[in-house]
C-alpha cells in the first residue's frame, strides 16, 4: 500500500503545476463561481475562484478526503473522510469547518438531497447509504445496499436516490421518502460514478472494470446501452447533449453523444482525471486530475482544455462539487 492511501478505482485502498487562466468563466451570471476540490493526500480542501483562475489557501480536513457533495443553497460542503470515519460540514462563505461527526467505517461517496438539504453517505464497508441530517449532525436513517457502494445520485425531483455498488456490479434505486431499496440494476463491471440526468430518466455509471459506461433507462429498471471508453472509467458528467467521462489510467476525458452513444471525441488532460462536473450554464465541465494537482476546465463547444488551475495533493473532487 504506497504512501497516502486512497480508495482508487479497483483495489480499494484508503487513500490537483502551471495554469492557463480560466477564460470566460465568469461571463455569464449563471455559471458556477466557485469549485470546492478535496485533496486526498494533502487532507485538505481547496476552494478555487473559477473566474480568477486561482485557489484560496486550503482548508485542513483530515481523514483523507474524498467525497463531496454542495448543498443546494450553497452555503455549505460537505466531505467525506475515509480514514477518519468522517462527515465534515464545512461553512462555505466563511472558509471554515463547521461541524463534524463519525458516519459508519468507510464513508466515501455522497450528495445532498435538493429540498431537504440531507446528505446521503455511501459507506464501503458496511454496504449501507446513511442518511444525516445536517442541522442537527445526526444520522436519520440508513437502507442496506450492494457491496462497496461508491458513487450516490439523486434524481432533480428528490424522489429517487441511487447508488453505484462496485463489487456487486449493479445500482441500488432507493425511495427517498421511504428509504427502501425499489430495486437493482445489473451494470458493467466495478461501476464507480454514477450520474442522473436533469429528467430523471436516465442514469449512467462509470465501470472501472470493464472499461465502459452502462446507460440505464430508470423507467425500465434495465441498461439500454453500453459505451466503450477509456482505461478506468471514474464518474460522468452531463453537458450539451453529451456525456464526458474520465478516464483514470488513460490521462483522457471521453466524450460521447447522448442520442447515439457514439463517441465524439478523446480529450488529453492531466494525468489520472477522477472527479468531474459540468457548469450548470453547460458551457463547460470541470475535472479534478489526481497525479497532476489541477482543476482542469472543458470548453464545452470546442472540446478543447482552456484552464488549469492549480489546487491541492491529489485532488478527487467525487460528487458534485461546484457551486
Amino acid at each position: 500500500m504506497p504512501a497516502g492511501p486512497r480508495f482508487a478505482g479497483i483495489a480499494l485502498v484508503l487513500a490537483f503545476c502551471c495554469g492557463l487562466g480560466a477564460g470566460s468563466a465568469d461571463a455569464d451570471p449563471d455559471a458556477a463561481r466557485e469549485a470546492f476540490v478535496t485533496n486526498q493526500t494533502g487532507d485538505s480542501l481547496s476552494i478555487v475562484d473559477l473566474a480568477a483562475g486561482t485557489a484560496a489557501p486550503e482548508i485542513k480536513i483530515g481523514g483523507k478526503p474524498a467525497g463531496i457533495a454542495v448543498s443546494a443553497d450553497g452555503r455549505f460542503a460537505y466531505v467525506t473522510s475515509p480514514e477518519s470515519k468522517e462527515l465534515v460540514i464545512v461553512d462555505a462563505d466563511k472558509r471554515a469547518i463547521a461541524s463534524r461527526m463519525t458516519v459508519g467505517q468507510g464513508p466515501l461517496g455522497i450528495a445532498v438531497h435538493p429540498k431537504s438539504d440531507r446528505v446521503y453517505v455511501a459507506d464501503w464497508y458496511e454496504h449501507k447509504l446513511y442518511v444525516v441530517d445536517p442541522a442537527t449532525a445526526k444520522i436519520a436513517g440508513s437502507v442496506e445496499v450492494g457491496k462497496s457502494p461508491s458513487g450516490v445520485a439523486v434524481t432533480k425531483d428528490g424522489a429517487r436516490i441511487l447508488t453505484a455498488d462496485r463489487d456487486s456490479n449493479q445500482v441500488s434505486l432507493i425511495d427517498a421518502a421511504t428509504l427502501q431499496r425499489t430495486g437493482t440494476v445489473m451494470v458493467g463491471e466495478r461501476p464507480f460514478g454514477v450520474t442522473v440526468d436533469a429528467e430523471g430518466r436516465r442514469a449512467y455509471t462509470a465501470n472501472v472494470g470493464s472499461d465502459d459506461v452502462s446507460v440505464i433507462d430508470l423507467s425500465a429498471g434495465k441498461v439500454v446501452g453500453t459505451v466503450k471508453v477509456g482505461h478506468r472509467p471514474y464518474a460522468v458528467a452531463l453537458a450539451g447533449g453529451r456525456a464526458f467521462v474520465t478516464d483514470q489510467y488513460g490521462g483522457t476525458v471521453t466524450v460521447f453523444d447522448l442520442a447515439t452513444l457514439a463517441v465524439v471525441k478523446t480529450i488529453e488532460v492531466g494525468d489520472y482525471p477522477e472527479g468531474i462536473e459540468a457548469d450548470p450554464t453547460g458551457k463547460a465541465v470541470y475535472v479534478a486530475c489526481w497525479e497532476a494537482n489541477t482543476l482542469e476546465r472543458i470548453d464545452t463547444a470546442t472540446l478543447e482544455v482552456t484552464a488549469r488551475i492549480a489546487v491541492g495533493d491529489g485532488p478527487r473532487a467525487f460528487g458534485l462539487f461546484l457551486r
